[in-house]
């Protein structure tokens, strides 16, 4: 369902063992909004919702709640790093348009 390379556990990994609050694993959605109709949110959470489905990487837990999964489904997650900026990347199949800012998608 969803691909996290290396580089996006290890960061997602270091973000955890940094935090704290207790982080079970990383919350990803798509909510209504940004520059193209939809946008990615991630956060560190304990333990996920009774509808999430629990994608197992590496050892990472990734939750995915029931409307966000569609938009999800074969998405491969990235962490970059840059000279200009550092951060997640998201190379998602069932995206028809993004924003420049790889944040948001339709």
């Amino acid at each position: 369902m969803i691909n996290l390379t290396d580089s996006a556990v290890n960061a997602i990994k270091r973000a955890i063992s940094s935090s704290v609050r207790p982080a079970g694993g990383l919350r990803l959605m798509i909510e209504t909004g940004g520059c193209n109709g939809f946008k990615y949110k991630m956060c560190l959470v304990e333990e996920p919702k009774p509808d999430d489905t629990v994608i197992e990487c590496d050892g990472l837990k990734v939750f995915v709640d029931t409307n966000s999964r569609e938009h999800l489904a074969g998405t491969t997650i990235d962490f970059v790093t840059a000279l200009e900026s550092s951060g997640f990347t998201f190379h998602n199949p069932n995206a028809t348009a993004n924003c420049s800012c790889g944040k948001s998608f339709n």
